[in-house]
């Protein structure tokens, strides 16, 4: 037996559990999902599977709560699969590795999944246990959310009856969140025709590694490193100085998470490598300075490589190059009503240039649809001046909060009796499916809530055992006060 399932609340850890041991990258995840609805048909439950993939399990009222409104318990079964480069993982192959970490269950070398692994476990937990006392319950669990919320874009009207939405997606327990950030992703690609490597130069691979990562929306506030702009940086100020020739550069592979690590391969005139070599150290400790808080592990390093044959032409690198540290990369504004919290935001997610080809992938966050459009404009403008080209894709819309919903009120009255503390209310800055569901759903009431999670989108992803007792006993407790219909 793993050592989680010793863990409690047992009902969700061992379903979590479970979880870990399927892959279920975005993209990659009907095999759990058909788990979750094999899980439904062997209850007896109404199971419905649509044609994307999402799952619907509808269980009845307790006996004596027929009469209390529908919620509907929604989560999403992909995880976002990113590794230290050490690590060798197959996230279409090979589970989790969680384990237990003193207060809290981590996953050795790669995320965990928690996000959202845990509030699917939370929904099937409830389908099973018939000790509890509810009115009618719906787990709608989606695919696909972390790479463009697929799942819940494409769920159609008629599968739900619930007029309460729980999603169980958010990352701070003791925490109601009513709002949410809207997003677009900013897609740059520059076509250039290579050229033959300078000779009498040699060639370096350059690495940057031992940064945090992290979920680009939550996390984006913490002032941590990013990879790319980083790499670029060097390559920027090299090329200026040195007249360094890029060969390769590949760094992130998450949209939506901080890049963590990134190589690229250039090629300096042997005369210049000694100058070269200082550089590096120079820019490394440079780099460490300026970060030596929130990165503490930074590394930056050349080694000697193999001589490519190809490299990429002058003019479009230093055309690409200066687009990229011109582009802006992290909080761009922050509520005026609520300067703690970021308005709209951008993160450099994924950048490769390789064989005459280089693409760029950002993400933009606002909960302004306005703001959002600005700042993907503003990134537009700066690449296509330096002749790429540019689309914007994947706009999902924010959640736009209701203070004055009952259900939060409901909640907040429930949560204050079971712990006697009041939860804060709160608008995330980062993406939930809440907004694009309601718009399927028109009438929803709706409120996100989970366990405490660290470090989402990166391998240091832990989630927190206390908090999700907690947020097990506060679901327990919403359901069975729902309010009447």
């Amino acid at each position: 037996m793993s050592d989680l399932q010793g863990l409690e609340p047992a009902s969700i850890w061992k379903h979590f559990d479970s979880l870990t041991r399927i892959p279920r990258p975005s993209k990659d995840e009907l095999k759990a999902a058909h788990f979750v609805k094999s899980f439904g048909e062997r209850l007896g439950l109404e199971t419905i599977m649509d044609d994307l993939g999402n799952v619907v399990i509808k269980k009845p009222a307790s006996p004596g709560f027929e009469n209390r409104q529908g919620i509907i318990l929604q989560g999403h079964i992909d995880m976002v699969p990113q590794k230290n480069n050490d690590v060798e993982h197959d996230f279409h192959k090979d589970p989790i590795d969680a384990y237990i970490d003193g207060e809290w269950v981590t996953a050795r070398g790669t995320t965990l999944g928690a996000d959202n692994g845990i509030g699917v476990a939370a929904g099937m937990a409830v389908l099973e246990d018939k000790t509890l006392k509810h009115g009618p319950i719906e787990v709608l669990v989606t695919v696909d959310e972390e790479t463009g919320m697929t799942g819940a874009f494409g769920l159609k009207g008629g599968l739900l009856d619930g007029k309460i939405l729980v999603n169980l997606d958010s990352e701070d327990e003791g925490e109601l969140y009513i709002g949410c950030a809207g997003g677009m992703d900013t897609l740059v690609q520059m076509d250039y025709d290579q050229v033959p490597a300078p000779g009498a130069s040699i060639a370096w691979k350059l690495t940057v590694k031992g940064l945090k990562g992290g979920h680009s929306g939550l996390d984006i506030h913490l002032g941590r490193g990013n990879a790319i702009k980083l790499m670029n940086r060097f390559i920027w100020e090299a090329q200026n100085s040195l007249g360094v020739s890029l060969a390769h550069l590949e760094a992130g592979n998450i949209r939506n998470a901080i890049p963590r690590e990134g190589e690229a391969v250039v090629v300096v005139a042997e005369e210049k490598s000694s100058q070269f070599q200082n550089f590096v150290k120079e820019y490394e400790a440079t780099v460490k300075a300026e970060l030596s808080s929130p990165e503490p592990q930074l590394q930056f390093f050349a080694q000697q490589a193999t001589m490519p044959e190809k490299v990429m032409p002058v003019d479009k690198q230093k055309a690409l190059t200066s687009a990229i540290y011109g582009c802006p990369n992290g909080v761009y504004r922050y509520i005026a009503d609520m300067p703690d919290v970021v308005e709209t935001s951008t993160s450099m997610g994924i950048a490769t240039v390789k064989e005459g080809k280089a693409n760029i992938t950002t993400l933009q966050r606002s909960s302004m649809n306005s703001g959002k459009k600005d700042l993907g404009n503003m990134i537009r403008s700066i690449f296509e001046l330096a002749g790429a080209q540019v689309e914007h894709s994947g706009e999902y819309p924010g959640w736009n909060p209701n203070v004055k919903s009952p259900v939060l009120a409901a909640m907040k009255e429930v949560y204050k009796k079971r712990f006697d503390v009041t939860p804060q209310v709160k608008v995330i800055h980062a993406g939930l499916e809440c907004g694009i569901i309601m718009d399927r759903y028109p009438g929803l009431d709706a409120i996100s809530c989970g366990p405490t999670i660290r470090y989402p989108h990166s391998p240091d992803e832990k989630l927190h055992i206390e908090s999700t007792q907690k947020f097990w006993d506060f679901l327990v407790d919403t359901l069975e006060n729902a309010p009447e219909k």
